[in-house]
């Protein structure tokens, strides 16, 4: 008879049936180790769950980068012009002419290069709501010129005088009609291109 079933020593048989009986359940112990390992059972759920979980996550988007300022000697950005209007005088004596122009301020932080000819100034004389008297009703020449505008430098267009009188571009070669005086109230607006003075210059025609 086997010796595997009738164990053969100077000891009890149960104590070798015992001995038999720990070695295997060691060996079981090892095989299931040894299966969890390769298996790894709940490990695709896992994987599953973080998948689901990163597809279902709400997406964030990086915040549009900010642009750069302007270089150097670039052309001027609008939004960093100012203009006002300017007048030679507050008041003016009967036949006196007002002298116009606007000042230009480049509030960005390097210098720029933009064009403030004629042909993009425009004067407008009013009193009230009447619009008076208009640059580009009878305009002669209109000149581009382009300028470097110097960070919080103040530049001025060259004044031209204004006659003190109507316009409107069905009179430009006849004799205009003369506005009010007598201590009338008028304002100049001015614009440069799309840029408008935020208020206007005012003063009084005697």
């Amino acid at each position: 008879m086997s010796t595997f079933r009738n164990p053969v020593g100077p000891q009890a048989p149960q104590v070798y049936w015992r001995r038999r009986l720990l070695v295997g359940l060691g060996l079981l112990a090892v095989v299931v180790i040894v299966l969890l390992i390769v298996f790894r059972p709940g490990a695709d759920a896992a994987s599953d769950d973080r998948k689901t979980a990163a597809d279902t996550a709400p997406t964030t988007t990086s915040a549009p980068e900010v642009e750069e300022e302007q270089e150097e000697g670039a052309d001027c950005i609008p939004e960093n012009i100012a203009i006002k209007p300017v007048t030679d005088s507050t008041q003016y004596a009967s036949g006196a002419q007002p002298m116009i122009s606007m000042s230009i301020v480049n509030n960005g932080p390097v210098a720029c290069v933009m064009d403030v000819g004629t042909d993009l100034q425009v004067y407008e004389i009013i009193s009230g709501s009447e619009s008076y008297w208009n640059s580009t009703d009878c305009q002669a020449e209109e000149t581009p010129q382009k300028v470097a505008l110097e960070p919080g430098v103040e530049q001025s267009t060259t004044p031209i005088p204004w006659d003190r009188t109507r316009s409107d571009p069905s009179t430009c070669t006849v004799d205009r009609p003369a506005v009010p005086a007598g201590g009338a109230s008028y304002h100049l607006k001015v614009s440069l291109g799309d840029i408008k003075s935020e208020k206007t210059a005012q003063f009084l025609l005697y």
